[in-house]
């Protein structure tokens, strides 16, 4: 039996003395987060939130299956926002879409959640009207002839059926209710608010694709209303990604119960608990960041030493820089590479790692107090 079968649906329900510990917790690292971002001044704060941004569209799309290029994505919300960051790149269709709907549910998250904006959330997904090789409808909830509508897994003639969403005809009032009471004014948190509406939507599987992602903004949305504030500085889609088992492993458990959903909005609550306390690695990524380049400004360097230096401070930068990397990267002479690469340990912004010959690597100094 599905939630959605039983009589009480969608009358959720949850214990909250269990989960009044969490999320105080939570509301106090959401208030120390959003303190120390207000410190740090205005293009550092926009800088935090582009990365936050970047990974949160990148890790939804991952969660899927869907592997976008980093620096299309931070380059095409970069654009939208009307940030200078330099060597800004052509984002493909399917980045811009994404890109599309997540701003427009974060910067614009006080505007009303309407079918109309749904559908067009949906349209941004799918431009070309396809899912991979399959034609779907798009802008539009599901038909009843794609009935029934399944997660599965397994190789076909032994597959497992996940979950079995409610049945195409009853979609547009189950959606009508849940966009309802999206934007009704009851007394609840908005951070539950975020969580049920992540489960509550993605129950109801309104469309043919896309429901996760979509899922995701809503929630995202939720949270930049609890916030009060359109700046992302902690990214939900980042640590489902990492837990990515376990949330779809707690999401059928609950679609399998009733609709008492302590359990599932324990999860969530953990989960966005520790997106909340990775933010400060982004933050101090940042600072990091702005200091490094306080530094080499005080005694520029070449376009090739900066270029590498600001791949290397790229989150995908993997492993650490030498001779030959560097060449490539940099497009010049294994002798020129070496030559730079031994003025910035000259200069103090370089630090050969351990060993030696063929294996000579450097890192970037950790160092900047000096």
């Amino acid at each position: 039996m599905w939630i959605y079968q039983h009589n009480n649906w969608p009358d959720f329900s949850w214990n909250a003395d269990v989960l009044a510990v969490k999320l105080a917790d939570i509301r106090h690292q959401q208030g120390r987060l959003l303190g120390r971002m207000e410190a740090i001044g205005f293009d550092l704060r926009r800088e935090a939130s582009l990365r936050t941004l970047t990974n949160d569209v990148v890790k939804s799309s991952a969660i899927e299956g869907h592997t976008l290029n980093p620096e299309e994505v931070r380059s095409s919300i970069a654009r939208r926002l009307g940030m200078d960051i330099g060597g800004l790149i052509p984002a493909s269709r399917d980045v811009e879409g994404i890109v599309e709907m997540m701003l427009d549910a974060t910067q614009f998250f006080s505007k009303p959640l309407t079918k109309a904006r749904l559908f067009d959330w949906h349209a941004a997904l799918f431009p070309t009207g396809r899912s991979g090789m399959h034609h779907i409808t798009v802008g539009g909830w599901r038909l009843v002839e794609n009935d029934p509508m399944q997660v599965v897994s397994g190789p076909i003639g032994r597959e497992k059926i996940h979950f079995e969403a409610p049945a195409a005809e009853k979609v547009n009032v189950e959606m009508s209710t849940f966009i309802k009471w999206f934007e009704s004014k009851f007394a609840i948190d908005p951070v539950i608010k975020a969580g049920i509406a992540h489960l509550w939507f993605v129950t109801i599987h309104p469309f043919e694709d896309g429901n996760g992602r979509i899922a995701r903004a809503i929630a995202d949305m939720a949270l930049a209303r609890a916030d009060k504030m359109p700046e992302r500085f902690y990214s939900l889609s980042n640590q489902i990604e990492s837990e990515r088992k376990q949330y779809y492993a707690h999401l059928e458990k609950q679609q399998r119960a009733t609709p008492d959903i302590t359990e599932w909005l324990s999860w969530f609550l953990d989960c966005l608990g520790q997106a909340i306390t990775n933010a400060d690695e982004t933050l101090s990524n940042v600072l990091f960041k702005a200091r490094l380049w306080d530094r080499v400004n005080q005694n520029p360097v070449n376009e090739r030493q900066r270029n590498i230096i600001n791949r290397m401070l790229e989150d995908d930068f993997e492993g650490h820089m030498n001779t030959s990397k560097y060449a490539k990267l940099a497009k010049c002479s294994n002798d020129t590479a070496l030559r730079d690469i031994q003025d910035l340990v000259t200069r103090e912004l370089f630090i050969q790692n351990p060993g030696g010959g063929r294996s000579t690597s450097y890192r970037l100094t950790a160092d900047l107090d000096s």
